[in-house]
C-alpha cells in the first residue's frame, strides 16, 4: 500500500476520535461550564447535525476542486475547528467549533475513499478503502478511551488540543505524500441527491438506518454519566470501559458484514431485535458492575454491527429504483447516520432533564431501535411482493 493511504488513515483517526470523544467528556464539560448534562449533550448532536446538513452541501460545492487541494483544506479546517473548541471561553465558542470540524468530517469521508481507491491498482481498491476507514474503527478503539484519559487527568482542552495535533500530523503527511495529480472528482450536484430522495423505499431505508443507529446514542451520549452515576465507576476508570465497549464495536463491525453478506434483510432484522433486548437489559444491569460491563459489551457489538448491512441494503435498493444515483444514495445513508446520532443525543438529554431520568435512556433507546426492526420488516415484505409481481409478470 503506498505511504499516502497511511496519511488519509491518520485522518480518519483524527476525525473518528474528534467524533466521538466528546461522549466520555460530557460530565467534565459540563460542570467546567456549570451547565447541565443534556445541554452538554449539544456538542454530540451539533456535531452530528454538522455532518448530516453540511457534507451534502459542501461536497457538491467542492466536486470540482483538486483533490489534494481539498484534503489540505479540510485538514486546516479541522485543525482549527478543535483549537476553537479547545480555547473557547464559552459554551457557544466551542459549538462553533465543533460545526467547523463536522464540516470538515463530513466532506473528508466523502472524498477519502474515492482518492484513497485512486491510489492503488484496481484490485486492491477496495482493501485500500477499508485501511483508510481503518482509522475510524481504530480511534473508537484507542483514541476515544485515550482522549477521554487526557481530558479527566488535564482538562477537556487538553484533548482538544492533542486532537489537533493529530490533525497535524495528518496534514504534513498528505502534503508530503498525496500525489499532486490525483483527478478531479466527478461533478457533484444537489438535484441528484433531491431525485434520491424522492424514492419511498430509500427513504425507508435511510429511516432504518436513522433509527437503528440512532437508538443507541440514546444512552451512548450519556454513558460516561450513567457509567459514575449509576454503576459507581470512577471518572478514572470510564476510559477503561470505553475500551471494551470500542472492542466490541470493532468485533461487530466485521461480524456484521459477514453476516449481511447474503441476506442483509434477514440480518438487520435480527441484528435490530438483538440491540433493543441488550438496551432493555442495560436498564435492569446499569447498577450493578459486572453484569453492567458484560451488557455494554453486547450493545456495543450490536450497536456497529448494524453498519455494513444498512450501507449494503442501501446500494441494493438504489440499484433497483434510482440506479443513476448509487453513489448519492450511499452518500445520503452516511448522513442517515448522523442523524440518527442527532437525534438519538438530543433525546437522550430530553429524557435526562425530565423526571424520567438518566437511567431511563437505554429504554428509550430500545423503542427506536424496536421502530428501525419494524421498518426493516416492512421494508422486506415489499421486498417479497416485488419478487412475487416480478415471477408472476
Amino acid at each position: 500500500m503506498p505511504l499516502a493511504l497511511f496519511a488519509l488513515t491518520i485522518a480518519a483517526y483524527a476525525i473518528g476520535t474528534t467524533e466521538f470523544v466528546s461522549v466520555g467528556l460530557l460530565p467534565t464539560i459540563a460542570a467546567d461550564f456549570r451547565i447541565t448534562l443534556p445541554s452538554a449533550g449539544m456538542i454530540v448532536s451539533i456535531y452530528a447535525l454538522g455532518v448530516t446538513f453540511g457534507a451534502p452541501v459542501l461536497t457538491a460545492l467542492t466536486s470540482r476542486f483538486p483533490r489534494k487541494m481539498l484534503l489540505l483544506s479540510l485538514m486546516l479546517l479541522f485543525i482549527a475547528g478543535n483549537l476553537l473548541a479547545a480555547f473557547s471561553s464559552s459554551f457557544a465558542l466551542l459549538l462553533v467549533g465543533r460545526v467547523l470540524t463536522a464540516f470538515a468530517h463530513g466532506v473528508f469521508f466523502s472524498v477519502g475513499a474515492t482518492i484513497a481507491a485512486g491510489l492503488v491498482p484496481e484490485n486492491r481498491r477496495a482493501s485500500a478503502i477499508a485501511l483508510m476507514f481503518m482509522g475510524l474503527t481504530v480511534a473508537i478503539v484507542t483514541g476515544v478511551p485515550l482522549g477521554t484519559l487526557i481530558g479527566q487527568t488535564f482538562g477537556w482542552r487538553a484533548t482538544f488540543l492533542a486532537v489537533s495535533g493529530l490533525g497535524l500530523v495528518a496534514l504534513l503527511g498528505i502534503a508530503a505524500l498525496l500525489p499532486a495529480t490525483l483527478p478531479r472528482g466527478e461533478p457533484s450536484r444537489l438535484i441528484d441527491q433531491l431525485r434520491v430522495l424522492g424514492s419511498g423505499r430509500l427513504l425507508l431505508a435511510f429511516a432504518m438506518t436513522a433509527l437503528g443507529y440512532g437508538g443507541t446514542f440514546v444512552a451512548f451520549t450519556f454513558l460516561a454519566a450513567i457509567l459514575q452515576e449509576i454503576t459507581g465507576f470512577a471518572a478514572g476508570s470510564v476510559s477503561l470501559v470505553l475500551v471494551l465497549y470500542g472492542v466490541a464495536i470493532a468485533a461487530g463491525n466485521l461480524a456484521g458484514g459477514r453476516l449481511a453478506n447474503t441476506d442483509p434483510v434477514k440480518a438487520l432484522a435480527w441484528l435490530f431485535a438483538a440491540q433493543t433486548l441488550a438496551l432493555i437489559l442495560f436498564f435492569f444491569t446499569a447498577q450493578a458492575t459486572i453484569p453492567a460491563l458484560l451488557t455494554l459489551a453486547a450493545m456495543g457489538f450490536l450497536s456497529f454491527a448494524n453498519v455494513p448491512g444498512l450501507q449494503l441494503y442501501v446500494v441494493e435498493l438504489a440499484k433497483r429504483f434510482r440506479p443513476d444515483g448509487v453513489d448519492t444514495a450511499s452518500a445520503l445513508n452516511i448522513a442517515a447516520f448522523n442523524l440518527g446520532i442527532a437525534v438519538g443525543a438530543s433525546v437522550g438529554g430530553e429524557i435526562v432533564a425530565s423526571p424520567l431520568g438518566l437511567g431511563t435512556t437505554p429504554l428509550v433507546g430500545a423503542i427506536l431501535v424496536a421502530g428501525a426492526a419494524g421498518l426493516t420488516l416492512w421494508s422486506g415484505a415489499l421486498d417479497r411482493r416485488r419478487e412475487v409481481r416480478s415471477c408472476e409478470a
